[in-house]
């Protein structure tokens, strides 16, 4: 059996950043666009965060313009998170913003995976509710990707009219993601009819922030909710889960998977599995080892048990 103890919060953790990838290049004008950045920020993810925010700022040529805003859990340790984050990056334009659980707390039914099933998972469904109002646009990404192109070229992709862009994946069979009382009730499983069965994943995902707000889709989205209280009644199971987190990906048993043919821009570990615990356990997958460049964590102070 083994044991893996997981990265504190504490900022002695994580290795600094090189100041390097904190200073724009030549060809960065003095009035480039800024760049907004929405993630989640706990103590079970830090170090993918980490390693995210790193391949960010190495891979875009103006890092200065690159603003980051985290969304944390109100019972977390959102001090000792932020004090690690900006002792690992002290040059980051960061803000830290308190979730309130309860928001969505009651609301969630039992998803495809157990992590899904935490309140800070549907924080990005408040992000218009949570940034300031000078935010008009965001690019909201999970803990576990890592991005090996200028992160500009994602934030300013044409959305044409939309309000939100997100990956899309066609190949799933949603007969096994809904419950007899979602296929039972027409006004929901119409949704479906006449469409190809395709969803989408909001873990690397562009928001058009202002039409959001302008269009009421928090409330909007809360109003799935609201069918199954009225009815006093929970969401059909893993409903929420759909609509609000893209069915967070169909890797439920962390099975490694290569990459796809031609260019890569970002790398996503979405489903289960996750590449520093794997590495971590010396069972990583292909894959893992493109991960393992942007690990920040002090692998000394590691401490695995074995028995």
């Amino acid at each position: 059996m083994m044991m893996i103890r997981q990265p504190s919060s504490s900022s002695s953790s994580f290795m600094e950043a090189p100041e390097a990838a904190f200073r724009n290049g030549l060809e960065c004008e003095a009035d480039d666009g800024r760049v907004d950045i929405a993630m989640t920020l706990d103590g079970n993810y830090l170090r993918g965060t980490m390693a995210a925010v790193l391949s960010i700022l190495q891979h875009t040529a103006c890092p200065e313009s690159v603003a980051f805003h985290f969304l944390t859990a109100a019972d977390d340790d959102a001090a000792g998170l932020a004090a690690a984050l900006r002792s690992t990056f002290p040059f980051l334009d960061l803000r830290v913003y308190r979730f309130d659980p309860s928001r969505v707390r009651g609301r969630i039914s039992r998803s495809v995976r157990q992590e899904l099933d935490q309140p800070l998972n549907y924080a990005r469904v408040y992000l218009a509710d949570t940034l300031p109002a000078h935010v008009r646009r965001v690019t909201y990404l999970d803990s576990d990707v890592v991005v090996v192109d200028d992160i500009r070229a994602l934030a300013s992709v044409d959305l044409g009219g939309h309000v939100v862009a997100a990956p899309e994946y066609c190949h799933a069979n949603f007969s096994s993601y809904f419950a007899d009382a979602f296929w039972s009730d027409p006004a929901l499983n119409r949704t479906f009819r006449g469409r190809r069965p395709c969803y989408f994943n909001t873990g690397v995902m562009v928001m058009d922030v202002g039409k959001w707000r302008e269009g009421g889709y928090t409330r909007r989205v809360r109003g799935v909710d609201g069918r199954a209280e009225e009815a006093e009644e929970d969401l059909p199971p893993r409903l929420a889960a759909a609509v609000l987190h893209g069915l967070g990906g169909d890797n439920v048993e962390g099975r490694c998977r290569g990459l796809h043919p031609g260019p890569i821009s970002l790398l996503h570990w979405s489903g289960k599995g996750k590449p520093w615990l794997r590495l971590d356990a010396r069972r990583p997958c292909a894959v893992d080892y493109l991960w393992a460049p942007y690990d920040l964590y002090r692998h000394a102070s590691r401490v695995i048990e074995e028995w």
